[in-house]
């Protein structure tokens, strides 16, 4: 390959492929491409000036400022003799190639920070409908995110629960299991009409910590609730692996939000798992449209009825049944 010279002297060269160039000549790097002693030295300020550079392979146009600094300094030139100082915007192309080399691609595009969800706010709108603690106002979240089941649906579930039990006065003693217990409100029902203890399985720390708890408290029913902060899949799950002896509970009700879960897999593992024994009763709270079996297990449904755009279906052992028909 043949040294580089100013436009001028391109008749002194012999013909082959030639590419094209744009320098930044100096009177040095003048006197290093062409030995000539009357080369005239560049006018001052100065400009940026046409070179040729001749070679045996075939025409390439190089635009890329690297690939001629590679050029210039193989043949021992200093590039800044001849190239101008890359601008702001080439400096960052320059760092995006060597990025896209080392493998780490193209930056993604920043993405917006997200809005902080605003915090949560609350308002005493339930209340516990019989019992030692009754007419005594509850917590519950402002918004559709914790849907607490409806006061007349709550008040429906515990007189047909006190009438399948055998004692229409208040339920029969037992352990409740509030699933999606939210607001905890059929846990509190529960323990106020009889029951001795409840656990609430709730996912929601914030629903756990401002509405739940407190809801305890207000009642007084501390003592008597357990509360396990958690999936209600993986509650049912622990409780499958558990080996402790007495795992059942007398009562479960069942409330999820109606597009969170699909019923019929939750039914049938509440089914089969060892949360419900044979003399337990299932209270469950599911929207239209939505077809539950006759039975889940040993229960039977003994219950089922329409509050407008919601359903109730109460599960329970067939000596239940019996005496819901004699009566």
């Amino acid at each position: 390959m043949a040294l580089l010279c100013p436009s001028p002297l391109c008749a002194s060269l012999t013909p082959s492929s030639l590419f094209s160039l744009w320098l930044h000549p100096t009177d040095a790097s003048l006197l290093l491409l062409h030995p000539s002693s009357s080369l005239p030295s560049p006018p001052k300020p100065r400009l940026l000036l046409p070179f040729i550079a001749s070679s045996h392979s075939r025409i390439y146009a190089f635009k890329g400022g690297e690939r001629k600094r590679e050029i210039l300094e193989s043949y021992g030139l200093d590039p800044s003799d001849f190239l101008p100082e890359p601008s702001y915007t080439q400096k960052a192309r320059g760092r995006t190639r060597e990025a896209e080399k080392a493998g780490k691609g193209r930056r993604a595009p920043q993405q917006p920070a997200e809005t902080p969800k605003p915090p949560g706010t609350t308002h005493r709108l339930l209340q516990v409908l019989g019992g030692k603690a009754r007419r005594r106002k509850l917590l519950s979240p402002k918004g559709m995110d914790v849907r607490p089941m409806m006061e007349v649906v709550r008040g429906a579930a515990f007189d047909i629960l006190q009438v399948a039990g055998g004692c229409p006065a208040s339920l029969r003693p037992g352990r409740w299991l509030d699933l999606y217990s939210g607001t905890g409100s059929v846990g509190i029902e529960a323990i106020s009409r009889g029951c001795l203890e409840a656990h609430f399985v709730e996912m929601d720390p914030w629903v756990v910590c401002e509405v739940l708890r407190p809801n305890l408290e207000c009642t007084g029913f501390v003592d008597n609730s357990v509360i396990h902060t958690m999936r209600v899949e993986s509650f049912l799950k622990q409780a499958e692996e558990s080996n402790g002896m007495d795992k059942s509970f007398d009562y479960v009700s069942v409330t999820p939000p109606y597009t969170a879960v699909d019923y019929a897999v939750l039914m049938t593992q509440l089914g089969n798992s060892p949360v419900i024994g044979e003399n337990s009763f299932i209270l469950v709270e599911y929207p239209l449209k939505t077809n539950l079996l006759e039975s889940y297990g040993n229960l039977i449904k003994i219950a089922d009825r329409r509050f407008g755009r919601t359903n109730l279906a109460v599960y329970g052992p067939t000596w239940a049944q019996k005496r819901k028909k004699s009566e």
